[in-house]
């Protein structure tokens, strides 16, 4: 298979030269190892760990493996040998050296922890998503619109037009996992099933220890259909049978294995955002679509679903984006009493940047109430212009301060 560069590969290099440990996070099947090889194939010798066997007694006695494996060395799913870490350290502080290993794992409840309780000041971190849509479709090269516009504080657009636009539907439909890369549109759900199933015997049984896994697989549907919505935990649990505290900790599950995310409300009494309710995404459309059996990219318009996975698909995709930026902004969602909404707000340097998505290919200036609910709401802070993500075919003002783009520039 075609490899695809990945946003993170330079972060990877410079990290593997200045640190002793590079640990490289992500849900299964993003293209961890894959990257690694790419990167630094050449440089470190690779083992994989296994839930069932103990490779090379990695856990049965640690430091004797790393005695016969020297740096540098990539170990894989190392979750699966969490004996290594603290072996690792002891390792680290006596050979006092950079690039010396680089640790992958697809939980991190069960390797972030461990990761920073024993190397805490000897690693660094790299979190890899699901592919965003200019590394799927070879476009690396091709400028941000979000990063231009965050960098000149709402004032600049660096724009290169693509005619015909891509369809934003098949985007949706298919997510941003690196195996459906040559996988025709027929075998996209297949895939899924797999990759679900996989997932749960392997993720959700073996590290995060749930019994039943037939009604967790239930919850983690309904959970799909709750993405770019508030979280109610305690509702989730009743539509289940299960108490809120199972769904708690079910949900911190899907979290900790890369399946889940949450943005908080934005207030500036810090009190509130504690309280306020979290807003949840599904890290990959695609998996929406499969547990919600939308057969087809066209099968998304007029869908129930449609605007909560086109919004899905754009708040990932500005997640995936400011991964590899040097300062990520802090994320999060905005509501008022009175119902005015911004999907996202990010802050950055003391400014802030609201985000309306929308599916539709005219946004009006009625679109743009939420925006203006928020920077009425705000009067003393630094709101810069707005945003509109949409299906506009080039970047357009809606009113006076607020521009819609097209959603491929992000």
């Amino acid at each position: 298979m075609l490899y695809r560069h990945r946003h993170a590969e330079s972060a990877l290099r410079r990290l593997f030269e200045h640190y002793p440990v590079v640990a490289v996070l992500g849900g299964r099947q993003v293209g961890k190892s894959t990257m690694v090889g790419a990167v630094l194939g050449d440089v470190v010798s690779t083992i994989v760990f296994d839930p069932a066997e103990d490779v090379g007694q990695a856990r049965q006695d640690a430091d004797l493996f790393l005695q016969n494996n020297p740096a540098p060395l990539f170990l894989d799913e190392v979750q699966y040998a969490p004996e290594l870490l603290s072996a690792l350290k002891r390792r680290v502080d006596r050979t006092q050296g950079k690039g010396l290993y680089v640790i992958s794992g697809s939980q991190n409840l069960a390797v972030l922890r461990q990761i920073t309780e024993s190397l805490a000041g000897r690693v660094a971190i790299i979190e890899l998503p699901p592919m965003c849509r200019r590394e799927l479709d070879g476009e690396m090269d091709r400028p941000s619109i979000l990063e231009g516009w965050i960098a000149s504080r709402g004032e600049n657009v660096d724009f290169e037009p693509m005619y015909p636009a891509p369809p934003w539907y098949q985007a949706i439909w298919r997510g941003g996992y690196p195996g459906l890369l040559e996988l025709p549109d027929d075998l996209v759900q297949i895939h899924h099933r797999s990759y679900m199933q996989t997932y749960i015997e392997r993720d959700v049984r073996v590290v995060a220890g749930v019994g039943d896994l037939q009604l967790f697989g239930r919850f983690f549907a309904l959970l799909a259909a709750t993405t770019a919505r508030e979280v109610n935990p305690a509702q989730l649990g009743r539509e289940l049978g299960v108490d809120r505290k199972t769904a708690v900790a079910w949900k911190s599950t899907a979290t900790a294995t890369y399946q889940w995310m949450e943005i908080p409300a934005f207030t500036r009494n810090a009190t509130k955002r504690v309280a306020g309710k979290h807003k949840g995404y599904m890290i990959d459309s695609g998996l929406v679509c499969y547990h919600h059996r939308i057969a087809s990219a066209d099968s998304l318009a007029g869908h129930p679903l449609q605007g909560q996975l086109v919004e899905t698909w754009a708040v990932t995709e500005i997640v995936k984006a400011i991964q590899s930026w040097p300062t990520k902004p802090a994320l999060y969602h905005y509501r008022s009493h009175g119902g005015g909404e911004v999907d996202l707000v990010l802050e950055i340097d003391g400014w802030l940047f609201p985000v309306e998505i929308k599916s539709k290919s005219h946004p009006a200036r009625r679109d743009t109430l939420g925006i203006r609910s928020f920077r009425e709401s705000f009067p003393r802070e630094r709101v810069a212009r707005g945003l509109i993500v949409s299906a506009v075919e080039k970047p357009e003002w809606v009113s006076e301060d607020t521009l819609a783009i097209p959603w491929w520039t992000l």
